[in-house]
Formats: structure tokens, sequence, C-alpha cells
């Protein structure tokens, strides 16, 4: 039982190398066109890397839970899970990122002059998240709440990408698979992972409505615009999760 919260942060760990080995899975086949072979790549199957990544925070979410219930917190247990996350919350979502990039560019009428610069960006949602959780497991400050959005917020919010194209509005799709809004994007979670604004917890430790306000807010809001946004509503939880902790501090610093 003592390993009980290890191994289920090893299983959120292999969720999110599953998922990667997903998005980079892409099965060609051969195309004939005027006479010429081809060999085509269709796009990678990303809607099971989104499905694994939402299981992985499942798992993110209860080894914590139970090491705090079975009292077996360890300092190997808190630096196993920040290397967790950096794959799955990290690395998984900068490879969706960049094939998103890559789809999004080859729709564009200059495809074909578009080079692999163009994707890198994604890639720098890894090494921010990578660094948003060594200043994490540093920083004392970072106790009841977080500095800085936390990565697994920014994780499942790009896992819902994917399957915001498939099952979403399609506004909402349409804007996704627009380049220049994913490198806002981008740059948006690059800043506010390593930023000084507090993010609240949306782990309720207490039944209490006065302590948990924004928390049920969120959870509230989100539910009701489920039958409006479908999938988008992950997309509409993570945006609505954003401004209410930096209105917090802009109104109510502390």
């Amino acid at each position: 039982m003592k390993q009980l919260p290890n191994i289920l942060t090893l299983g959120n760990l292999f969720c999110g190398a599953l998922a990667a080995v997903f998005i980079l899975e892409t099965p060609g086949f051969l195309a004939t066109f005027n006479g010429q072979d081809y060999l085509v790549s269709p796009p990678p199957p990303v809607f099971w890397a989104s499905v694994l990544v939402g299981v992985a925070a499942v798992l993110d979410f209860l080894d914590g839970f139970v090491a705090r219930l079975l009292r077996v917190q360890s300092p190997i247990g808190k630096e196993l899970d920040s290397l967790a996350d950096v794959v799955t919350f990290g690395l998984v979502p900068g490879l969706i990122l960049y094939q998103m990039l890559r789809d999004s560019w080859m729709q564009q009428p200059d495809a074909m002059d578009v080079r692999l610069w163009s994707m890198l960006p994604a890639l720098l949602v890894p090494c921010f998240a990578a660094y948003r959780l060594a200043k994490f497991n540093l920083d004392d400050r970072q106790q009841a709440g977080f500095l800085g959005m936390p990565t697994p917020a920014v994780g499942l919010t790009v896992a819902s990408f994917p399957l915001v194209g498939l099952y979403g509005p399609a506004w909402l799709a349409g804007a996704l698979h627009h380049p220049w809004v994913l490198y806002l994007v981008i740059a948006l979670f690059c800043m506010l992972m390593v930023s000084e604004i507090p993010f609240f917890s949306l782990k309720i430790k207490s039944m209490a409505f006065k302590s948990n306000v924004l928390p049920y807010l969120v959870v509230v809001l989100t539910l009701l615009s489920i039958p409006v946004l479908h999938w988008g509503a992950v997309a509409f939880a993570c945006a609505l999760y954003i401004v209410l902790c930096v209105a917090k501090h802009w109104v109510f610093p502390d």
C-alpha cells in the first residue's frame, strides 16, 4: 500500500508516453495520382491521445489524494509526480500543438513553402512546463494554491482541442485551425505557467461554500456550457479559470 501513490503516478506517466505514441504514429499508404505513386500520411489518431491525457489527469489527482489518505507522502513521490507531469502535461500538449500547426499550415494557399520552424514554437510548451514544475518543487509559497498556471490545466485544455475539432462547435473548431490563433495560445500558456499570478486550486478540500466559491463557480458554469459548447466546454473552463484568477489578482491582490 505504501507504493500505491507512486504506482498511480507511473500510470500517469504511462498514459502520457502512450499518448505521445498515438500522436507520432502516422500510418502511411500509397496513393496513385496521374499514374504516379505517392506515400500519403493521414492525420495522426490524436483523439486517443486526448482521451489518455484525461485518464492521466484522473490518476494525477488520485496519487496525491491516496498519498494524503494513507499518510505516505514522500520526497520521491513529489519528484516522480513532476517528472510524470512534464511528459503528460508538457510534452504531449506540445506535440498536439505541433501537429495542429502542421495541419493548419497545410490548409494555407502557400502550404508548399512552409518550413519546419513554423511548427517549432509548439515545443516551447514542454520547455516552459518543465521550468514551471521545477520552480513549483522549490517554492514553499505554493502549498495551498499555485503561482503561475498549473501544467495539468494547460495539458487538459490543449488535449481538448482535437476533440473540439471533431465534436465541438464549428466556429471554435475553425478558430483552432488558424495558425496565428495557435501561436497566441502557445504564447499565453507559456507566459502564464511561469508568471507570479496566483491560481487557486480546483481540488475541493472541504464542502464549505465560502472557501470554495471560485472552484464551485468554474464547475457550475462549465456544466451549464456543455449543451452549447460540447467538448469546447473544457476550453471554456480553462478560459474562465484564467479570467477569474487574473481578475482576483488585479482586483483583490494579496
